[in-house]
């Protein structure tokens, strides 16, 4: 056939070794000396943090298929035994430099500015009776140590949670000599601790909990001597599972999987550096784990756990400058957002726009007496949400409110269960979309009377309905009352919660049916005008791109001269710069003090553009297996608003990563005179001083 070179492996970068190079760029941002010191510190725990959760559910799906036989293999051929091989290289890699940095460079730059976390050594007298106080006080009353023997085998670490094993000597009370326990630190405990001023050298002194509990661990075994305690930590398999045939309450049936989670099968093993090689082994054996899969740390295990230090120290010039951000015109001078919809669609771009007009919107659609209808998708809300204290206002005000949750919302299927018990407790009505389908869309539509018609006025946007991470993730949200948009967002709400055959949308895109199908048409179309000599033009933005037959559509585009810039934030499968492949193709990947979470696709059509903007990225779960919108913006200046703002991303060269044709990145470098940073230049323009 004429296109079998495109299932050549070598055409594809692995996605999880792809995953493993974004975690360098985010640690690289802790590194860089032009970011705020403790925003570094932040950095280096987000690193930590987003390599926890490769191992929960990419590392544990591979051990699982590698444990059942699987030779399942993607576009780049690759083994799940190989694969584990590989990405054990490259996250020993990792690890190890996380701590270099911590230890050599945040650390030591952190003491000059007097802000110090001491290790044993360092405690001075009245430090370390102040510690013991604490010890005895705070800590010694809930923790239960555990002696190994016959009457008490190895207990099961919750997944993720800081344990440390101990080596003792001499007999207990009744005259065991246990050797070995296991000492499990309760989850309530701030694993930082600050100084108090009485004993405290400067503003900003703090102890790890795990030195507090080496220092006086002996004391939890009366009549015994600690000769050794190393922290250690287990993590687990976090991928749960719901059997779509055979489940009837989706809800309750992920309830019994919840606990599953903390004890899943483990898949790493992080060890404290002094560790010696026998303790190692017994762990390794305790959780079925070879030597591959244990991580040695020289420092604190778990790095997350200084995420702390930031929220505890007040030291401005030491942090990101504070930002408000702006409300359009078109807001800001109206009481009636109704009005200012129904003049033309509005586009906010957080978080240099505000999420404050979408909190309005619900607002004063639960006050309006014409409102007779409220529908919403929620995937991750936050506990304390003012989107739901809105939707709650509004069925206590007698409107008809029906909300859309996602149960299945990985790492918040917990909080998402409690949030949907409490909205059904008001009279919201509730439902959980298609069991086998995650219902990833964003979208709100009110229904508001206007004299004899009904109008929808309907919010779609890339990213989730939460105040909190529209803070800190750039995301488009548009405002409309276009009637066809009305209509379909009406359409998708009945599929998700009726068993009607699914119509023809007017204008949306949705997944699994019309959109991976529309993204190769649109792709092919700028082919075949390249083919016929005209200018092909892409652009797309996204979080992750992975999906073998659009990549192959770009392939093919790039062969017949289609230009394509593509701002891939993650994961990123397809490889640019191949010789008579990808000549075409330039990948870069934006890491900034913004995570960049906005989806958009342009299409240019020989200057008769088509721009859509979505809740999905280019994956095979987004296409086949999600519920998604992707909607177009066709309003003139919204749609160069987006070319103009796209243009600060391509121009980046302080926080823009060049993807190579061998899968590494290289970071652009600019003189100070020269520098361009696209979240800055949108600082600046969009958000108020």
């Amino acid at each position: 056939m004429k296109d079998d070179w495109l299932s050549n492996p070598e055409l594809y970068i692995n996605r999880e070794l792809s995953f493993l190079e974004f975690n360098r760029r985010v640690l690289a941002q802790a590194k860089d000396d032009g970011i705020p010191l403790l925003e570094r510190l932040r950095f280096l725990c987000i690193a930590c943090s987003v390599l926890d959760e490769f191992f929960e559910i990419r590392v544990a799906g591979l051990k699982q298929q590698e444990a059942y036989g699987a030779e399942q293999r993607g576009p780049d051929n690759m083994t799940p035994s190989e694969q584990l091989r590989a990405i054990a290289d490259v996250a020993r890699e990792l690890v190890n430099e996380q701590y270099r940095v911590l230890n050599d460079v945040l650390l030591p730059k952190l003491d000059i500015q007097g802000i110090r976390i001491l290790e044993r050594d360092d405690w001075n007298d009245k430090q370390a009776r102040w510690l013991k106080r604490f010890f005895n006080r705070e800590l010694a009353p809930i923790m239960n140590p555990i002696g190994l023997d016959p009457a008490h085998p190895f207990p099961e670490p919750l997944n993720k949670s800081l344990a440390f094993i101990v080596t003792l000597r001499g007999e207990d009370a009744f005259g065991r000599r246990s050797g070995k326990a296991i000492v499990q630190v309760p989850r309530a405990l701030s694993r930082v601790v600050r100084l108090p001023e009485s004993c405290a050298q400067t503003p900003n002194e703090f102890v790890l909990l795990s030195s507090i509990i080496d220092a006086h661990v002996s004391d939890l075994f009366p009549g015994m001597t600690a000769t050794g305690c190393y922290q250690f930590r287990v993590t687990r398999n976090s991928n749960l599972f719901v059997d779509a045939e055979e489940v009837d309450d989706l809800l309750r049936a992920l309830e019994g999987e919840l606990s599953s989670r903390r004890y899943g099968d483990a898949v790493r093993l992080e060890l404290a550096q002094d560790c010696p090689q026998e303790l190692e082994v017994f762990l390794s054996e305790q959780f079925r784990l070879s030597p591959d899969d244990v991580y040695r740390c020289n420092g604190p295990v778990n790095l997350m756990r200084l995420s702390a230090v930031p929220e505890l120290v007040d030291r401005p010039e030491l942090k990101y400058p504070g930002f408000t951000p702006s409300i359009p015109e078109k807001l800001r001078t109206t009481n009636d957002i109704f009005e200012a919809i129904r003049q033309g669609d509005i586009l906010l771009h957080h978080p240099f726009e505000s999420f404050v007009p979408f909190i309005d919107f619900l607002r004063q659609s639960a006050r309006d007496p014409q409102v007779v209808s409220i529908r919403q998708t929620l995937y991750r809300t936050g506990k304390e949400s003012a989107v739901v204290e809105a939707l709650v206002d509004a069925a206590s005000s007698g409107k008809e409110v029906m909300v859309v949750i996602e149960l299945m919302a990985q790492f918040d299927e917990e909080a998402n269960i409690e949030l949907a018990t409490h909205l059904q407790m008001v009279g919201v009505q509730v439902v959980y979309g298609v069991v086998g389908h995650k219902t990833h869309a964003k979208m709100s539509m009110v229904i508001r009377r206007e004299g004899r018609t009904l109008r929808r006025y309907v919010h779609l946007g890339t990213g989730n309905y939460h105040t909190r991470t529209a803070r800190l993730y750039t995301d488009y949200g548009l405002f409309t009352c276009d009637e066809a948009i009305g209509e379909d967002v009406q359409q998708v709400f009945q599929q998700l919660t009726s068993m009607g055959k699914v119509r023809r949308l007017k204008k949306l895109l949705q997944s699994p049916f019309t959109l991976h199908k529309t993204m190769i048409e649109l792709i092919e179309r700028e082919t075949g005008l390249a083919t016929r000599g005209k200018p092909g033009r892409i652009i797309a933005k996204m979080n992750s791109l992975i999906e073998p037959q659009i990549i192959q559509a770009l392939y093919r585009a790039s062969q017949a001269g289609v230009k394509i810039d593509l701002i891939v934030r993650g994961v990123c499968s397809l490889r640019p710069g191949v010789k008579g492949v990808s000549d075409g193709i330039r990948v870069r990947s934006i890491v900034g003090r913004f995570l960049e979470h906005t989806r958009f696709f342009y299409f240019d059509n020989d200057n008769d553009p088509d721009l859509y903007l979505s809740s999905a990225d280019w994956m095979g779960r987004n296409f086949f297996n999600r519920v998604e919108t992707c909607f177009p913006i066709e309003n003139e200046g919204l749609r160069r608003r987006i070319l103009r703002e796209t243009q600060f991303y391509l121009s980046d060269n302080s926080q823009a990563w060049v993807l190579q044709a061998d899968g590494s990145y290289k970071q652009m470098k600019a003189t100070k005179a020269k520098r361009r940073s696209a979240q800055e230049t949108l600082l600046n323009e969009l958000a108020d001083d």
